[in-house]
């Protein structure tokens, strides 16, 4: 018995000691966290939308809708992430779309848990390329077969459900978009 109370004890005590250095990584690794995230997005606004030269972030569906400016004040569209669902985990999109809501400027893949050598080549620019310039007033449509409008995107060769995802995520977010930027 008192050996069981000594094994037990022991536990008690790393457990402890493990919970206790765990939480302190947390919190001194959760700024940044946070800073590097902020960083990424940031970065990836440069990157598709070069002439801007002001940011301003308005509250959008539980997250936040970048106003994109030029040196004159003249807005040159909106940024915003999107998330959901791929085949292997969550994928986070930055998405710079004209003002009109009618094309594309281009996607930055934030986030995204996918297949190595398969779905993860969401990543590639060969695949990114694709929504650049894309018409965007109706669906994005994904397709395995040669692209016949101006509003389809090829999807990657044994990875059709993560090519699917990013399409169906954009659509959701932009029909969003569409419908916050009519009620105001």
């Amino acid at each position: 018995m008192k050996e069981m109370f000594k094994i037990v004890g022991v536990l008690t005590s790393v457990c402890i000691i493990c919970a206790f250095f765990l939480s302190f990584a947390n919190s001194t690794t959760k700024v940044k966290i946070e800073l590097n995230a902020k960083t990424k997005i940031e970065n990836a606004i440069a990157i598709l939308a070069p002439a801007t030269s002001s940011i301003k972030k308005v509250a959008f569906d539980g997250g936040t809708l970048y106003q994109l400016s030029n040196n004159q004040k003249k807005l040159l569209g909106f940024a915003f992430l999107a998330q959901g669902q791929g085949y292997q985990g969550l994928i986070k999109i930055l998405t710079v779309i004209n003002p009109s809501l009618g094309k594309l400027e281009g996607i930055e893949i934030v986030e995204s848990v996918e297949t190595p050598g398969l779905g993860a080549k969401i990543i590639e620019e060969g695949f990114k390329s694709q929504f650049q310039n894309l018409n965007v007033s109706d669906k994005i449509l994904c397709i395995k077969d040669d692209l016949s409008q101006n509003n389809q995107i090829k999807a990657i060769t044994g990875a059709t459900v993560s090519s699917m995802a990013v399409a169906n995520i954009l659509n959701k977010k932009i029909a969003k978009l569409r419908e916050m930027l009519r009620s105001k």
